[in-house]
């Protein structure tokens, strides 16, 4: 098809527009790439910590509120993350554990958070990702915490409570499983591999589609996804990022039962890494008690929380494994240790409890 000479002489004219405000753009970043080693050096100094995400959120949401478009808002968040993550980087590398390999969803909410210059240290496991952390080996951990679906990730609330690390931010990210494989298509799948939250999240469609496939679990979908790629009869459910990383086929599109289907993982560090963060108006308050286990000690946990106005987002149990039938309850709250109101209902609340630990307080993720 023979091209209109004068909208190619026009789309040429375009195109070295771009080409000198690209080269501008460039200029730009290096320069506030100096500035920020500045900021490091200075930091370094003073014995200040490198990464606060309470200014990475100041900054996009300043940003954001200069933005006159066409650029979306959340196009413009995207691209400010990742300029000062690559900033942060020229200060000091943020060393952050995840489950691994890569290709996880774990790996996806790191790098949202942090922006792909983070320094991602892959583990075989939330266990070991809590060690890492715990050790120093990485500054900041992300382990999943609950799914939309199928509720809690148990394991990690069982490693909270005994690791000295706490929650210092979220990401909820939004799942979408996908089956991958060697080949494009559903014949002579005998094993479909992924992390037992995949599983079960993706129940319904497997009985309908592959009812009789053995379902594996295994420590993440990446690693399920690892497997696929050597044997032609394994399936994973798995990101569309491990199908790239693994050289799979995507053989059937976002498979989660539920649609709307959301995890949220949670950032952890030492509190020497990073203190609890400043109130941001919008944070939620995390804690795991046990009440003494005598009739009527479950509902005295509510009565500070009415009595002073705070709002409880989530409740869960979990067995004490003392064989006494004791529980630990994890509970989430609307709200900010700094407010008067909620520190009046944790110190109403401690004084009930036989055990009493504040995992962390953080702003809502989006």
């Amino acid at each position: 098809m023979a091209q209109n000479p004068v909208q190619s002489e026009a789309l040429a004219a375009l195109r070295v527009q771009i080409d000198a405000i690209d080269q501008q753009l460039l200029s730009l970043l290096n320069q506030r790439a100096r500035v920020a080693e500045q900021v490091g050096e200075i930091k370094r100094a003073e014995g200040s910590p490198f990464f606060r995400p309470d200014r990475v959120a100041q900054v996009i949401e300043k940003i954001q509120a200069a933005n006159t478009g066409p650029l979306l808002n959340q196009h413009v968040a995207a691209i400010w993350r990742e300029i000062m993550s690559a900033c942060l980087a020229l200060e000091t590398p943020q060393r952050v554990a995840v489950l691994g390999p890569e290709g996880t969803f774990t790996e996806q909410a790191a790098i949202e958070y942090f922006g792909s210059a983070a320094n991602l240290i892959y583990c075989s496991s939330f266990d070991e990702v809590f060690h890492a952390t715990a050790a120093g080996t990485a500054q900041f951990g992300v382990v999943g915490v609950e799914n939309s679906t199928e509720g809690v990730v148990a394991r990690s609330l069982d490693l909270f409570l005994r690791s000295p690390v706490h929650v210092v931010g979220e990401v909820s990210l939004l799942v979408r499983h996908n089956l991958l494989r060697q080949v494009n298509s559903l014949d002579g799948i005998e094993v479909v591999m992924a992390h037992p939250q995949a599983l079960a999240q993706c129940q319904n469609w497997l009985g309908q589609h592959l009812p009789h496939a053995e379902r594996r679990a295994v420590a993440s979908n990446a690693e399920g996804a690892r497997l696929a790629a050597q044997n032609p009869a394994y399936a994973a459910l798995a990101s569309e990022r491990a199908a790239a990383q693994f050289g799979l086929h995507i053989v059937a599109h976002a498979i989660q039962d539920e649609a709307y289907n959301r995890t949220r993982f949670a950032i952890i560090c030492l509190p020497q890494t990073m203190a609890m963060p400043p109130a941001s108006g919008r944070d939620c308050t995390s804690l795991v008690v046990s009440v003494p286990n005598r009739p009527g000690a479950v509902h005295d946990l509510l009565v500070p929380l009415k009595k002073n106005g705070v709002s409880m987002t989530r409740f869960e149990s979990r067995p004490a494994k003392s064989g006494q039938w004791e529980y630990y309850f994890y509970i989430d709250l609307a709200g900010h240790p700094s407010q008067p109101h909620v520190a009046a209902a944790l110190e109403e609340l401690k004084g009930l409890c036989a055990f009493y630990k504040v995992l962390g307080a953080y702003p809502v993720g989006e």
